[in-house]
Protein backbone atom coordinates (compact mmCIF):
# COMPACT_ATOMS: atom_id res chain seq x y z
CA UNK A 1 0.00 0.00 0.00
CA UNK A 2 1.24 3.47 -0.84
CA UNK A 3 0.34 6.81 0.76
CA UNK A 4 0.90 10.13 -0.97
CA UNK A 5 1.40 13.03 1.45
CA UNK A 6 2.79 15.59 -0.97
CA UNK A 7 -0.46 17.54 -1.48
CA UNK A 8 0.07 21.20 -0.66
CA UNK A 9 -2.14 22.92 1.91
CA UNK A 10 -2.52 26.63 2.66
CA UNK A 11 -0.14 27.84 5.34
CA UNK A 12 -1.83 28.53 8.68
CA UNK A 13 -0.76 30.61 11.66
CA UNK A 14 1.22 27.65 13.05
CA UNK A 15 3.17 25.50 10.61
CA UNK A 16 4.80 22.14 11.33
CA UNK A 17 7.36 20.15 9.36
CA UNK A 18 7.49 16.40 9.97
CA UNK A 19 10.83 14.86 8.97
CA UNK A 20 10.61 11.10 8.53
CA UNK A 21 13.43 8.58 8.13
CA UNK A 22 13.17 4.98 6.82
CA UNK A 23 11.19 2.61 9.08
CA UNK A 24 9.50 5.45 10.95
CA UNK A 25 6.31 4.67 12.89
CA UNK A 26 3.45 5.75 10.65
CA UNK A 27 0.88 5.45 13.46
CA UNK A 28 2.70 8.08 15.51
CA UNK A 29 2.87 10.39 12.47
CA UNK A 30 -0.83 10.00 11.66
CA UNK A 31 -2.07 10.52 15.23
CA UNK A 32 0.04 13.65 15.71
CA UNK A 33 -1.27 15.10 12.45
CA UNK A 34 -4.80 14.02 13.28
CA UNK A 35 -4.67 16.06 16.49
CA UNK A 36 -3.90 19.17 14.43
CA UNK A 37 -6.53 18.29 11.84
CA UNK A 38 -9.24 18.08 14.50
CA UNK A 39 -8.05 21.39 15.94
CA UNK A 40 -8.61 22.94 12.51
CA UNK A 41 -12.01 21.23 12.27
CA UNK A 42 -13.17 22.72 15.57
CA UNK A 43 -11.68 26.19 15.08
CA UNK A 44 -13.35 29.04 13.21
CA UNK A 45 -10.34 29.13 10.89
CA UNK A 46 -7.39 26.75 10.48
CA UNK A 47 -4.78 26.95 13.22
CA UNK A 48 -2.28 24.46 11.82
CA UNK A 49 -0.71 23.54 8.53
CA UNK A 50 1.93 20.87 7.99
CA UNK A 51 4.12 19.11 5.49
CA UNK A 52 5.96 15.79 5.56
CA UNK A 53 9.50 15.68 4.21
CA UNK A 54 12.52 13.39 4.08
CA UNK A 55 16.24 13.63 3.46
CA UNK A 56 16.18 10.05 2.12
CA UNK A 57 14.27 10.51 -1.12
CA UNK A 58 10.62 10.95 -2.04
CA UNK A 59 9.58 7.36 -1.20
CA UNK A 60 10.04 6.33 2.43
CA UNK A 61 9.03 2.93 3.78
CA UNK A 62 7.41 2.95 7.22
CA UNK A 63 7.98 0.22 9.80
CA UNK A 64 4.72 -1.50 8.79
CA UNK A 65 5.84 -1.72 5.15
CA UNK A 66 3.70 1.13 3.84
CA UNK A 67 5.40 3.23 1.18
CA UNK A 68 4.91 6.93 1.88
CA UNK A 69 5.47 9.57 -0.77
CA UNK A 70 6.80 12.76 0.81
CA UNK A 71 8.49 15.98 -0.25
CA UNK A 72 12.26 15.94 -0.59
CA UNK A 73 13.81 18.15 2.08
CA UNK A 74 16.54 20.67 1.45
CA UNK A 75 17.57 24.16 2.53
CA UNK A 76 14.81 25.72 0.41
CA UNK A 77 12.07 24.57 2.82
CA UNK A 78 10.26 27.60 4.27
CA UNK A 79 10.50 28.38 7.97
CA UNK A 80 8.26 26.55 10.44
CA UNK A 81 7.07 26.90 14.01
CA UNK A 82 7.70 23.23 14.77
CA UNK A 83 10.06 20.62 13.36
CA UNK A 84 9.23 17.04 14.37
CA UNK A 85 11.81 14.35 13.58
CA UNK A 86 10.28 10.86 13.48
CA UNK A 87 12.36 7.69 13.56
CA UNK A 88 11.89 4.16 14.80
CA UNK A 89 13.73 0.88 14.11
CA UNK A 90 17.33 1.46 13.05
CA UNK A 91 17.35 5.18 13.81
CA UNK A 92 19.77 4.56 16.68
CA UNK A 93 22.39 4.03 13.93
CA UNK A 94 21.07 6.61 11.44
CA UNK A 95 23.57 9.37 10.69
CA UNK A 96 22.66 11.73 7.84
CA UNK A 97 25.02 14.71 8.02
CA UNK A 98 22.82 16.86 5.79
CA UNK A 99 19.87 16.39 8.14
CA UNK A 100 21.99 17.13 11.23
CA UNK A 101 23.28 20.38 9.72
CA UNK A 102 19.75 21.36 8.65
CA UNK A 103 18.42 20.78 12.17
CA UNK A 104 21.17 22.92 13.73
CA UNK A 105 20.34 25.71 11.31
CA UNK A 106 16.62 25.46 12.13
CA UNK A 107 17.35 25.53 15.85
CA UNK A 108 19.56 28.62 15.47
CA UNK A 109 16.73 30.38 13.63
CA UNK A 110 14.45 29.86 16.64
CA UNK A 111 12.25 27.01 15.44
CA UNK A 112 11.04 24.45 17.99
CA UNK A 113 12.65 21.07 17.32
CA UNK A 114 11.25 17.79 18.65
CA UNK A 115 12.68 14.27 18.41
CA UNK A 116 9.90 11.68 18.39
CA UNK A 117 10.51 8.07 19.46
CA UNK A 118 13.99 7.20 18.11
CA UNK A 119 14.07 10.51 16.31
CA UNK A 120 15.54 11.67 19.63
CA UNK A 121 18.79 10.00 18.57
CA UNK A 122 18.96 12.32 15.56
CA UNK A 123 18.55 15.60 17.41
CA UNK A 124 20.92 14.35 20.12
CA UNK A 125 23.56 13.65 17.43
CA UNK A 126 22.98 17.20 16.19
CA UNK A 127 24.04 18.39 19.65
CA UNK A 128 20.69 20.02 20.37
CA UNK A 129 19.95 18.10 23.58
CA UNK A 130 23.23 18.53 25.48
CA UNK A 131 22.56 19.05 29.21
CA UNK A 132 18.80 18.97 28.59
CA UNK A 133 16.11 16.53 29.73
CA UNK A 134 15.20 13.98 27.08
CA UNK A 135 13.21 10.82 26.63
CA UNK A 136 12.58 8.13 24.05
CA UNK A 137 10.52 4.96 23.86
CA UNK A 138 11.08 2.92 27.03
CA UNK A 139 12.46 -0.06 25.12
CA UNK A 140 15.44 2.05 23.98
CA UNK A 141 16.00 4.17 27.08
CA UNK A 142 18.98 2.23 28.42
CA UNK A 143 20.76 2.35 25.06
CA UNK A 144 19.92 6.02 24.59
CA UNK A 145 21.32 6.80 28.04
CA UNK A 146 24.53 4.85 27.35
CA UNK A 147 25.05 6.54 23.98
CA UNK A 148 24.43 10.12 25.12
CA UNK A 149 25.71 10.55 28.66
CA UNK A 150 25.52 14.36 28.37
CA UNK A 151 21.72 14.18 28.46
CA UNK A 152 19.35 14.00 31.40
CA UNK A 153 17.51 10.92 30.12
CA UNK A 154 14.15 10.31 31.78
CA UNK A 155 11.39 7.77 31.38
CA UNK A 156 8.35 9.95 30.72
CA UNK A 157 5.96 10.73 27.87
CA UNK A 158 7.65 13.89 26.62
CA UNK A 159 10.02 16.67 27.64
CA UNK A 160 9.91 20.38 26.86
CA UNK A 161 12.96 22.55 27.56
CA UNK A 162 12.73 25.91 25.86
CA UNK A 163 12.69 25.23 22.12
CA UNK A 164 13.88 21.63 22.42
CA UNK A 165 11.39 18.80 22.89
CA UNK A 166 11.48 15.00 22.91
CA UNK A 167 8.61 12.54 22.81
CA UNK A 168 8.48 8.80 23.53
CA UNK A 169 6.34 8.15 20.45
CA UNK A 170 3.20 6.06 20.11
CA UNK A 171 0.14 7.77 21.59
CA UNK A 172 2.40 10.01 23.68
CA UNK A 173 2.53 12.10 20.51
CA UNK A 174 -1.17 12.86 20.94
CA UNK A 175 -0.63 14.00 24.54
CA UNK A 176 2.26 16.24 23.45
CA UNK A 177 0.21 17.83 20.67
CA UNK A 178 -2.75 18.39 22.99
CA UNK A 179 -0.51 20.07 25.57
CA UNK A 180 1.04 22.29 22.89
CA UNK A 181 -2.43 23.28 21.68
CA UNK A 182 -3.46 23.97 25.27
CA UNK A 183 -0.66 26.54 25.54
CA UNK A 184 -2.14 28.80 22.88
CA UNK A 185 -5.81 27.81 22.67
CA UNK A 186 -6.59 26.89 26.28
CA UNK A 187 -7.41 23.66 28.11
CA UNK A 188 -11.05 23.78 27.11
CA UNK A 189 -10.19 23.64 23.42
CA UNK A 190 -7.60 20.86 23.82
CA UNK A 191 -10.20 18.97 25.87
CA UNK A 192 -12.66 19.21 23.00
CA UNK A 193 -10.07 17.72 20.67
CA UNK A 194 -9.48 14.89 23.14
CA UNK A 195 -13.26 14.29 23.21
CA UNK A 196 -13.30 13.98 19.43
CA UNK A 197 -10.40 11.50 19.56
CA UNK A 198 -11.86 9.56 22.52
CA UNK A 199 -8.52 10.16 24.20
CA UNK A 200 -8.86 10.57 27.94
CA UNK A 201 -7.31 11.56 30.15
CA UNK A 202 -4.83 13.95 28.55
CA UNK A 203 -1.59 12.88 30.19
CA UNK A 204 1.11 15.16 31.53
CA UNK A 205 4.73 15.12 30.40
CA UNK A 206 5.88 13.29 33.52
CA UNK A 207 3.33 10.48 33.24
CA UNK A 208 4.95 7.02 33.10
CA UNK A 209 5.22 5.25 29.77
CA UNK A 210 4.31 1.84 31.19
CA UNK A 211 1.91 0.50 33.78
CA UNK A 212 1.62 -3.27 33.49
CA UNK A 213 5.16 -4.66 33.16
CA UNK A 214 3.54 -7.66 31.50
CA UNK A 215 0.79 -8.11 34.07
CA UNK A 216 -2.56 -6.44 34.74
CA UNK A 217 -2.44 -3.73 37.40
CA UNK A 218 -6.14 -3.91 38.24
CA UNK A 219 -5.61 -6.39 41.09
CA UNK A 220 -1.86 -6.05 41.63
CA UNK A 221 -0.79 -4.84 45.05
CA UNK A 222 1.13 -1.54 45.20
CA UNK A 223 4.08 -3.25 46.93
CA UNK A 224 4.46 -5.59 43.94
CA UNK A 225 4.52 -2.70 41.49
CA UNK A 226 6.97 -0.86 43.74
CA UNK A 227 9.18 -3.95 43.92
CA UNK A 228 9.19 -4.15 40.12
CA UNK A 229 10.24 -0.52 39.93
CA UNK A 230 13.08 -1.03 42.43
CA UNK A 231 14.35 -4.02 40.47
CA UNK A 232 14.32 -2.08 37.22
CA UNK A 233 16.03 0.96 38.74
CA UNK A 234 18.92 -1.17 40.01
CA UNK A 235 19.75 -3.28 36.96
CA UNK A 236 23.52 -2.71 37.07
CA UNK A 237 23.83 -3.49 40.78
CA UNK A 238 20.89 -5.79 41.59
CA UNK A 239 19.30 -5.50 44.99
CA UNK A 240 18.98 -8.64 47.07
CA UNK A 241 15.49 -9.72 48.01
CA UNK A 242 15.92 -8.81 51.73
CA UNK A 243 17.02 -5.31 50.67
CA UNK A 244 13.92 -4.87 48.51
CA UNK A 245 11.70 -6.05 51.37
CA UNK A 246 13.39 -3.65 53.78
CA UNK A 247 12.99 -0.68 51.41
CA UNK A 248 9.29 -1.51 51.03
CA UNK A 249 8.88 -2.10 54.76
CA UNK A 250 7.43 -5.59 54.34
CA UNK A 251 8.67 -9.02 55.35
CA UNK A 252 10.65 -10.99 52.80
CA UNK A 253 8.16 -13.84 53.09
CA UNK A 254 5.20 -11.54 52.36
CA UNK A 255 6.99 -9.96 49.40
CA UNK A 256 7.88 -13.34 47.89
CA UNK A 257 4.36 -14.67 48.38
CA UNK A 258 2.61 -11.64 46.87
CA UNK A 259 5.09 -11.39 44.00
CA UNK A 260 4.54 -15.03 43.06
CA UNK A 261 0.78 -14.58 43.29
CA UNK A 262 0.51 -11.41 41.21
CA UNK A 263 3.41 -11.79 38.77
CA UNK A 264 3.66 -15.54 38.40
CA UNK A 265 7.35 -15.88 39.15
CA UNK A 266 9.77 -15.22 41.98
CA UNK A 267 11.48 -11.91 42.65
CA UNK A 268 14.80 -13.46 41.59
CA UNK A 269 13.37 -14.78 38.33
CA UNK A 270 11.82 -11.43 37.44
CA UNK A 271 15.07 -9.63 38.22
CA UNK A 272 17.02 -12.00 35.99
CA UNK A 273 14.58 -11.45 33.13
CA UNK A 274 14.80 -7.67 33.38
CA UNK A 275 18.60 -7.81 33.41
CA UNK A 276 18.58 -9.97 30.27
CA UNK A 277 16.06 -7.68 28.59
CA UNK A 278 18.30 -4.73 29.43
CA UNK A 279 21.26 -6.56 27.90
CA UNK A 280 19.28 -7.30 24.75
CA UNK A 281 18.41 -3.64 24.35
CA UNK A 282 22.03 -2.56 24.84
CA UNK A 283 23.16 -5.13 22.25
CA UNK A 284 20.89 -3.73 19.55
CA UNK A 285 21.21 -0.05 20.39
CA UNK A 286 24.83 0.55 21.42
CA UNK A 287 28.37 -0.31 20.36
CA UNK A 288 29.33 -1.53 23.83
CA UNK A 289 31.22 -4.83 23.94
CA UNK A 290 29.44 -7.96 25.14
CA UNK A 291 31.55 -7.89 28.30
CA UNK A 292 30.60 -4.24 28.97
CA UNK A 293 26.94 -5.06 28.42
CA UNK A 294 27.14 -7.99 30.83
CA UNK A 295 28.57 -5.69 33.51
CA UNK A 296 25.99 -2.96 32.80
CA UNK A 297 23.26 -5.58 33.21
CA UNK A 298 24.41 -6.79 36.61
CA UNK A 299 26.23 -10.00 35.71
CA UNK A 300 29.45 -10.81 37.59
CA UNK A 301 30.80 -13.19 34.95
CA UNK A 302 30.67 -13.17 31.16
CA UNK A 303 30.12 -16.93 31.05
CA UNK A 304 27.02 -16.76 33.24
CA UNK A 305 25.65 -13.89 31.16
CA UNK A 306 26.19 -15.76 27.87
CA UNK A 307 24.62 -18.94 29.24
CA UNK A 308 21.57 -17.17 30.70
CA UNK A 309 21.08 -15.10 27.53
CA UNK A 310 21.17 -18.19 25.34
CA UNK A 311 18.67 -20.02 27.55
CA UNK A 312 16.15 -17.16 27.41
CA UNK A 313 16.57 -15.84 23.85
CA UNK A 314 17.88 -18.89 22.01
CA UNK A 315 20.89 -17.00 20.63
CA UNK A 316 24.34 -16.02 21.75
CA UNK A 317 24.67 -12.33 22.67
CA UNK A 318 27.00 -11.74 19.71
CA UNK A 319 24.27 -12.94 17.36
CA UNK A 320 21.81 -10.35 18.60
CA UNK A 321 23.39 -7.06 17.62
CA UNK A 322 20.75 -6.09 15.06
CA UNK A 323 17.08 -5.89 15.96
CA UNK A 324 16.05 -5.45 12.33
CA UNK A 325 18.74 -6.55 9.86
CA UNK A 326 18.61 -4.83 6.48
CA UNK A 327 17.90 -8.10 4.64
CA UNK A 328 14.89 -9.02 6.82
CA UNK A 329 11.34 -7.82 6.23
CA UNK A 330 10.39 -7.43 9.89
CA UNK A 331 12.15 -6.59 13.16
CA UNK A 332 13.20 -9.30 15.58
CA UNK A 333 11.61 -9.10 19.04
CA UNK A 334 12.11 -12.24 21.12
CA UNK A 335 8.65 -12.39 22.67
CA UNK A 336 6.52 -10.45 25.11
CA UNK A 337 7.18 -10.09 28.80
CA UNK A 338 4.01 -12.07 29.46
CA UNK A 339 5.36 -14.95 27.37
CA UNK A 340 8.59 -15.02 29.35
CA UNK A 341 6.88 -14.86 32.69
CA UNK A 342 4.69 -17.80 31.68
CA UNK A 343 7.74 -19.95 30.91
CA UNK A 344 10.26 -18.71 33.46
CA UNK A 345 9.75 -21.64 35.81
CA UNK A 346 11.01 -24.01 33.12
CA UNK A 347 13.91 -21.87 31.95
CA UNK A 348 15.25 -20.07 35.00
CA UNK A 349 16.20 -23.22 36.89
CA UNK A 350 18.94 -23.74 34.33
CA UNK A 351 19.69 -20.08 33.71
CA UNK A 352 20.64 -19.29 37.32
CA UNK A 353 24.06 -20.65 38.17
CA UNK A 354 24.15 -23.53 40.70
CA UNK A 355 25.98 -21.44 43.26
CA UNK A 356 23.75 -18.41 42.57
CA UNK A 357 26.74 -16.08 42.19
CA UNK A 358 24.72 -13.60 40.16
CA UNK A 359 21.31 -14.12 41.70
CA UNK A 360 20.21 -11.77 44.47
CA UNK A 361 19.14 -13.74 47.52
Amino acid sequence: MQINTTTQMPRASQHAVFVVVPRFNITTLITMIETMRIANYLASEPIFSWEIVSFDGADVVASNGMMTQVAIADDSLPSADFVFVLGSWGTEHYDNRQLLAWLRKRARSGEIVCGVELGCYIIARAGLLDDKPATTHWSWLSGFRETFNRLDVQECLFTIDGRMMTCAGGLAGVDLMLRLIERTEGSGFSGEIADQMLHHPIRNASSPQRSTMGRSTETMLPIVREAMTLIEENIEEPLKVPEIARLLDVSQRQLERQFKKHVGCTVVQFGLLLRLQNARLLLISTNLSVREIATASGFNTLSHFAYSFGRIFGRRPSEYREAWPVNETAPSWPGSLSDFLATLDDVTAGAISPRGTDAPR
